[in-house]
């Protein structure tokens, strides 16, 4: 087991800012994070009621190793989802018999706590694994050994935890162990490694002296609980208003950009923008790494990109699948990043021959997205941007960890942008800057609807997101069966917003 590292200072008290439980393979978890006096950032302290040291030490030292001669189980089987469960069942009964021969009189719930702890080290990612359970965490890091491992909390930021990996082939077998899973070997001659765990988490791992502190682990999690709409009003990343607006451009076909810095929420915001797709569309989606997560009733392909093997043969890269996804019949067409020249061509071709495109670009403003696009390695022509019809910027401050849409932007028929909202930091709100122009044109041209009416449409869909605020409605799930009985029953759906009828009611 890693070290606790659990000290207290001796210049002031400890501060509580937050406990909460975790469920480990059914063990379960306390975590609590606190400021303590001798630190600058929180203190993030993974705690496991009921198991002793000495309990614990019998477990790593003697069962765990008889487990590995009793229980044969094949890795390609764990990462099946229709076996999983299987295996772990047939573990779980491994194990009990063997903790009966050093526990008899071990009670049941005992039972279940010890062989969890078994199943963490065994067949899971043994100190990292609690951290892969708490859906608070964004990035899970491992500087080296000896050093505290480190967590990114969505509430408090980075935050040092109370688990240190023992040494450096503590850290080198974690690492081994995840790309083992994936067919990724890392090692002296090959000291990097990117890999995927089955849950969508992305891994990258580095070896001394490549990283000249010690062997490295930096795990950026998939969100199990993706980004709404009404999540981003709820939070006050964007008005009611401006995300009516973009629900009305989704709704018309327009082809929207994200773009912000790195952590500014890009990713996030394009699924929030998919969940407002109409549920009679084919949707593709190119990630690299699997973050969208859509509606369950959406006609949704979702395609990922694939690293070379060992030999550097069988790689996908982000320009075959977008290539590829055009036979595809799709409606709509979700792009993760845009990065490459050829890329953005295929992609702005797409928008061009009638696709609806969401797509992300690294850029900080409305300005840094049009140069990014029109200027090396993307350098497209200015003309080609008249496919697109709006940017979004997203914004994150780093000292903070703030997150805020900054600007909303329409782009006209010559490929020039106008900013249509900025958010003001003074107030803390986005605040309209200039009337839609081009956009309007563009609805007009294709829909008919005058600017009265486009005003309207807003105001009306900015009810709807607010009546979902109001009843609770931000999963994913339950926000997109709103978003599509707005398309296919709007009368009856505004009438049940203006009675203030329950969302259950409605969808059940």
């Amino acid at each position: 087991m890693a070290q606790q590292n659990g000290k207290k200072g001796n210049n002031g008290a400890v501060q509580p800012l937050e406990t909460y439980q975790l469920s480990v393979e059914g063990m379960a978890m306390e975590v609590q994070i606190a400021r303590r006096p001798d630190l600058y950032v929180p203190y993030y302290s993974i705690k496991i009621p009921g198991l002793a040291e000495g309990t614990r030490l019998i477990l790593d030292t003697q069962i765990r190793g008889e487990l590995v001669g009793e229980v044969n189980i094949d890795i390609s089987e764990m990462l099946d989802a229709q076996k999983s469960k299987y295996v772990r069942d047939q573990f779980f009964s491994k194990t009990s018999k063997v903790l009966l021969r050093h526990f008899p009189t071990l009670p049941p719930e005992n039972m279940k706590i010890l062989s969890a702890y078994l199943m963490q080290y065994t067949l899971g990612l043994g100190d990292l694994e609690p951290f892969l359970h708490d859906e608070n965490l964004e990035e899970i890091v491992v500087n080296c050994a000896g050093q505290p491992i480190w967590v990114f909390h969505k509430k408090y930021g980075w935050c040092i935890t109370n688990v240190t990996l023992k040494d450096e082939k503590a850290v080198q077998d974690y690492a081994a162990a995840i790309g083992r899973r994936v067919g990724r070997q890392i090692n002296l001659l090959n000291p990097l490694m990117d890999a995927r765990l089955s849950t969508g988490d992305r891994v990258n791992a580095t070896l001394f002296p490549i990283s000249t502190n010690g062997n490295t682990i930096t795990i950026r999690k998939f969100a199990r609980n993706p980004w709404t709409p009404t999540m981003f009003v709820q939070s006050s990343t964007i008005s009611a208003e401006v995300m009516a607006l973009l629900w009305l451009s989704i709704q018309n076909e327009m082809s929207i950009l994200v773009s912000g810095g790195t952590g500014s929420g890009k990713t996030s915001f394009l699924n929030a923008l998919s969940s407002l797709f109409p549920p009679n569309q084919r949707i593709i989606s190119i990630e690299d790494t699997r973050e969208i997560y859509l509606p369950s009733f959406l006609q949704w392909v979702p395609l990922s990109t694939r690293l070379p093997n060992p030999e550097g043969k069988g790689e996908v890269k982000m320009l075959d699948l977008l290539v590829n996804s055009l036979r595809m019949r799709p409606d709509r067409i979700i792009v993760g990043e845009v990065r490459r020249k050829r890329e953005a061509e295929i992609l702005f071709e797409a928008m061009h021959t009638g696709h609806s495109v969401i797509a992300t670009l690294h850029a900080d403003n409305a300005d840094q997205t049009i140069s990014r696009l029109t200027n090396p390695p993307v350098d497209i022509p200015q003309s080609m941007l008249s496919a697109l019809d709006l940017i979004v910027v997203q914004y994150r401050n780093r000292r903070t960890g703030l997150r805020r849409t900054f600007e909303v932007a329409e782009v006209d028929d010559r490929g020039r942008h106008k900013v249509i909202y900025r958010w003001n930091p003074r107030n803390d709100r986005i605040d309209k800057v200039d009337e839609i122009s081009a956009l309007a044109d563009r609805l007009s041209l294709y829909t008919g609807m005058t600017q009265k009416e486009i005003s309207a449409d807003i105001a009306e869909k900015s009810k709807v997101i607010n009546y979902m605020i109001k009843q609770g409605c931000v999963d994913v799930e339950h926000v997109g069966r709103v978003v599509a009985e707005y398309y296919n029953a709007k009368e009856s759906l505004l009438d049940a917003v203006e009675k203030g009828v329950p969302l259950k009611d409605m969808i059940g």
